[in-house]
Order: C-alpha cells, then structure tokens, then sequence
C-alpha cells in the first residue's frame, strides 16, 4: 500500500518541479543503501538497480533476475526487467525511447535525506549516459525527494500517531517507576522493557533511546544515561521515542522531584517550565504553509531569552517520518550547520517536534518536545501537550 501510495505520489511531483524523470540508483543497498529505497520498493536489492519514475506516470524497475518477483509484488511498477548479466542496456534502451530533458538522481550539497547515492554510483551513471550523450541531462532530485519524505500521507499520519500514543503510555508508566534513588540507567531500562512489551522497536538507537538526565551538570541531550541517581531537587527529562510501521515518535518530557515538605516546585523550576510550554505553544500557532522555519525558530528564541535564560543551542524543531529525524526543512536559525534549511518554506503534511529548552541553575534542565502536522492553515499537536510539570514524590 505505501509503496504503491509513494510512487503515484511522485509522478506529481516530478509534474509539479519539471523534472522529466527521476532515476534512483543502487547496489547493494543493505550494505549502503539510499534513504529513498524505503519508499520506492521497501526491501534491499543486490545488484545495480535503477527505479525509474517519469512525470508521464511511467514507472520502470530494472533489477537482478532474483529481485523481479519481489518488486513486481509491489504493484507499483508498469514493468520490472529482470537481467541476468548486465543492467545498462535495458537501462539505455529506456532512456533513449522516453528522451527526457532532465534525469534528477539523489545527490545534493544540504540534505542527508537526498543525497543518497555514492559517488562512484553517480559517476557510473554519468559514464552510462554519456554513451548516449545524455551525461548533462542530469540534476539534483533534492526537491523530489524531500518533497516524497515530507508530504505524509494520511497512512503515514495514521502510523505516526500510533507511535505518539504508545509512547505517551509509556511516559505515563515510567511517571510511576521514578523515585528518589532510581537512576537514570534504571529509569532507561523500565522503558525499554515496556517497549519489548509492546511489541515495538525504538525509534533511534538504543544507547540514547530513551536519553534520561536528572539534575544540573549533565550532558543535557544525546548522551547515554548513566549511573546517576534522581534527587530531591532535581529537574529530570527524558528524550524517547518508538516506532510502528517503521514510522517515529520523538517526544521529551520534564519531572520535577520533590524534596521534604515540598508539595510544588520551587518558583524559579516553574517559571523555567512555564517559559517552554510558552515557547512551545506560541510557535505552534505560528505554524502555517509557506512560512519559514527560521521565523518560527525566532518567535520561540526569543520568548527563551526575553525571560531571562539563554538561547537554546539547537534548531527548535526537525521533521520526524520513518527516522526520528527525517526531512529537509526545519525549524531552525540561520547557523552555518543548517545550511539552507531554515529557509525552506513550511507545507501541509509535514510533521514537526518543537523542543525549546532552557536551564534552571541548581536543578537541571527544562524541555518538553511536542509533535504537530502542518494543516492547510496551522499546524495541529499530535502528541498530547504537557501542560503541568509531573511531580515526583518520595
């Protein structure tokens, strides 16, 4: 079904950039695979393979005898061409009858999602086509496929907000594992476990998924949890995520554990806490087609700053899809790292995180990461926001 649902949609694509044909090119791809082959056959093939997509609607396999079955059985392709010794010749023969003005192949300078093929495929590919003097006709498919990645289907929505769920029951869970004295290894495995209960996988690698900090002077993100213990005092966050369907969630949540007598966090820990979901929601609303990212990622900068606290030293939000970080644009300021990206415009059916964070001194740090999908005129949560902090007590 997705398979067949991606492919149709990118012959509209391929209409509406002008692009004539698009050729996805591969070998081996369980060893180095391109990003795009998930959506285009959703297996690995052995041998050099050319998935072959015009803006006429044609759309052409050409594959190692012993892959023909396996991507015929997609339903996505008018015709599958087995070869046995050589692939060049069926894929010239086609190239030649359709004659297309542009080839977009997966490569370019600013985005990891389409700049899928090797530099020595590119460079065969090139070698073919100047045989039939067609080694000029190629461009980058950056727009296609990010395009591809970024528009989700509904099936692709439907996919994502299985995963939110599972991981929002999974928060709700862990909320009554922590106490005083559990550490963050602890507090990893219990979620781990409930993920093997479910049945699901985790949506990034497990070292760091879940990512657990409890308290000040730690890592703060992307590392894994250690040894130390959850404290009265400390603010403690957690960075997970599951898949289901091969589709992400990436949400972060923040605890606050309380101390002897506490029946609330101290004042300066809430206001930290209040400023994010300030954050969070101001951006949210924000959120329409056709804006860019970096003014989105400017609204909730500046509300982080403007109370007093530092700016977060990280783009506000990436796309999620089949990877917890998927996509081209984002929500982001213009840092040399980002490249372009956060100036591409913002369009319906992308999914977003929003994960502003800041630092209580003393106690650690504040983050909450929601998930919403841009609509025809805003942007709607996915994830159920976290509107109070969860308060842990001895």
């Amino acid at each position: 079904m997705l398979i067949k649902e991606k492919v149709n949609q990118a012959v509209g694509l391929l209409k509406e950039f002008d692009i004539d044909c698009w050729i996805t090119f591969v070998r081996e791809s369980a060893l180095n695979g391109d990003p795009t082959l998930a959506f285009l056959l959703g297996s690995d093939v052995t041998w050099h393979s050319s998935f072959i997509i015009t803006s006429s609607g044609d759309t052409l396999a050409i594959v190692g005898q012993y892959d023909k079955k396996m991507v015929e059985d997609t339903g996505a392709y008018r015709e599958v061409i087995g070869f046995v010794k050589g692939y060049k010749e069926p894929l010239l023969d086609h190239l030649r009858k359709i004659n297309p003005k542009k080839i977009a192949v997966n490569y370019s300078k600013g985005s990891e999602i389409a700049d899928g093929i090797t530099h020595g495929m590119y460079l065969t590919l090139q070698e073919h086509l100047s045989e039939i003097g067609f080694e000029r006709r190629l461009v980058s498919a950056e727009t296609i496929v990010s395009a591809l990645r970024e528009r989700k289907t509904i099936f692709e929505q439907d996919c994502i907000l299985r995963a939110i769920t599972a991981t929002e029951e999974i928060f709700q869970e862990v909320f009554t594992y922590i106490r005083p004295g559990r550490t963050e290894k602890e507090i990893a495995a219990f979620m781990k476990q409930e993920v093997m209960r479910r049945g699901l996988q985790l949506a990034w690698d497990p070292p760091t998924c879940p990512a657990v900090f409890t308290g000040p002077e730690t890592a703060g993100a992307h590392y894994t949890p250690t040894d130390r213990q959850a404290e009265p005092g400390h603010i403690l966050n957690m960075d997970f995520g599951v898949k289901y369907e091969n589709y992400c969630s990436d949400l972060q949540r923040t605890f606050y554990i309380l101390g002897k007598g506490e029946k609330a966090a101290p004042p300066a820990v809430q206001k930290g806490f209040d400023t994010i979901i300030d954050a969070i929601e101001s951006a949210r609303q924000a959120m329409k087609p056709g804006i860019q990212g970096i003014e989105i990622d400017t609204i909730a900068r500046n509300i982080i700053t403007a109370a007093g606290y530092e700016e977060f030293p990280h783009g506000l939000g990436h796309q999620v899809g089949r990877f917890a970080h998927d996509g081209t644009a984002m929500l982001g300021p213009a840092w040399e790292k980002y490249a372009q990206k956060p100036f591409l415009p913002i369009e319906k059916g992308m999914v977003f995180t929003i994960e502003p964070r800041l630092t209580v001194a003393g106690h650690g740090i504040a983050t909450i990461e929601e998930m919403v999908v841009v609509t025809e005129d805003g942007a709607e949560y996915l994830s159920t926001p976290q509107k109070d902090l969860l308060l842990i007590r001895a």
